[in-house]
């Protein structure tokens, strides 16, 4: 099969007219990947597009059913795989080569680590938002809460988080560090209340918090989510594993949103939500979704999910908003608070929800996104003894921060006193 790659400089819609014929495409972000199925056809070429530059041109021996799109946490799939052909490297998104029954083999190797899906013709892996065509501007109740969002205070929710030998969803120090959470959150006056899950048969907890909205019913509820459980898989249940970005930073970015919105006197219901048993399964989401009433998920207006939003590893200050379809209204609205309110950030999105504890939610009809490190490297550390403080970017992890208290500031709205 012969393959050519392309670095888009402009939006893709600028050269998506311009796909040549017979040849397919599949976009990574600012590149595209042109593939003829025909090994006698052309060569597939962009050339002459406005805003494409030819980047890498080959010849594999392929067929179009062995090209499959991985999404992966951190290099788990190339440490556990590493002698599946890649095709093209994204960090988080590979393309590889997979005979079919391989791949679907794999799929159900490391359900939690990554996931493995046939390349569709004509596909959007994920894409990289155009910031000059954000047109969002800043409102100044929800900058006045985006204002309040303490690197400090941060800095000392993680400190505390990773200072637990593991957060092992089924060991002592995460019953211990869930009940730290929930003394915080107690002390921001949310009401707070353990849910029972169960991993793998041992017994483990959600912990929920929440506070009621001033305005007059019927109320929405808006709901934010991040794992607080952390895992060693070299070293096993009880070896350290602090978890600083898988996830601690999701967890103490939860705490902070939680006391930047404490005083705020909103239109609907809000409520933090921290979850066991991610790492072995997506557990605790899995039970709090199936826990729900019909009424009960019809009231939810949107999930915000934070998983690993504390490592800078590229040069850019790249955040992904993964979701599906259905979680499209809530891609655009945190685009938008992103444009108007943290503007460092470069927005990547993929509708190709996997591993985190946004897709119970999505398989509920529930619109759910997850925000995460940007795409094109990967945090190889998380999952072991090396997923220190020490690799935190507090300064990145304070935007997408940002971004994200305007976005659920924007959906609980605000009620006069």
């Amino acid at each position: 099969m012969k393959l050519a790659l392309y670095r888009l400089t402009k939006r893709e819609r600028d050269v998506r007219s311009a796909m040549p014929q017979p040849a397919s495409w599949a976009q990574f972000g600012d590149q595209v990947l042109l593939y003829a199925k025909d090994s006698a056809a052309e060569e597939p070429s962009l050339a002459g597009a406005r805003g494409a530059r030819e980047i890498r041109r080959d010849s594999v021996p392929l067929r179009a059913g062995q090209m499959h799109v991985v999404v992966q946490n951190g290099r788990m799939f190339q440490q556990e795989n590493p002698r599946v052909p890649v095709l093209l490297d994204k960090g988080r998104y590979l393309l590889v080569k997979l005979d079919p029954d391989r791949a679907r083999r794999l799929k159900d190797a490391s359900p939690t680590c990554y996931g493995i899906f046939p390349l569709k013709e004509n596909q959007v892996v994920f894409d990289v938002r155009d910031p000059a065509a954000a047109r969002a501007e800043s409102v100044a109740w929800v900058q006045e809460l985006v204002d309040k969002i303490d690197r400090a205070q941060v800095e000392s929710y993680l400190a505390r988080l990773t200072s637990f030998q593991t957060r092992h969803s089924t060991s002592s120090d995460f019953k211990t560090s869930a009940n730290w959470a929930r003394d915080q959150l107690r002390a921001m006056n949310y009401t707070t209340r353990f849910q029972n899950i169960s991993v793998n048969g041992s017994p483990g907890r959600n912990l929920i918090a929440d506070r009621k909205g001033a305005g007059a019913p019927p109320r929405k509820v808006v709901i934010v989510t991040a794992h607080l459980d952390s895992i060693n898989i070299a070293g096993g249940p009880s070896a350290p594993a602090p978890g600083a970005d898988d996830n601690g930073s999701g967890s103490a970015g939860l705490l902070e949103m939680a006391r930047v919105l404490s005083d705020h006197r909103s239109r609907h219901d809000l409520r933090f939500i921290l979850f066991g048993g991610e790492e072995q399964g997506l557990f605790g989401s899995q039970r709090y979704v199936s826990s729900l009433s019909a009424t009960e998920k019809n009231r939810v207006l949107s999930v915000l999910n934070m998983d690993m939003i504390g490592t800078l590893n590229t040069a850019t200050r790249s955040v992904m908003l993964e979701g599906a379809p259905l979680s499209q209204r809530v891609i655009d609205g945190l685009s938008d608070a992103a444009a108007a309110y943290a503007s460092s950030l470069t927005v990547e999105t993929s509708l190709n929800p996997f591993a985190s504890d946004h897709v119970p939610f999505i398989r509920a009809a529930i619109p759910a996104v997850l925000t995460i490190e940007g795409a094109d490297n990967t945090n190889g550390n998380i999952h072991s003894h090396r997923d220190t403080i020490n690799h935190i970017d507090y300064d990145f992890t304070s935007e997408i921060l940002r971004m994200n208290v305007a976005f659920i500031a924007g959906e609980i709205g605000r009620e006069a006193s």
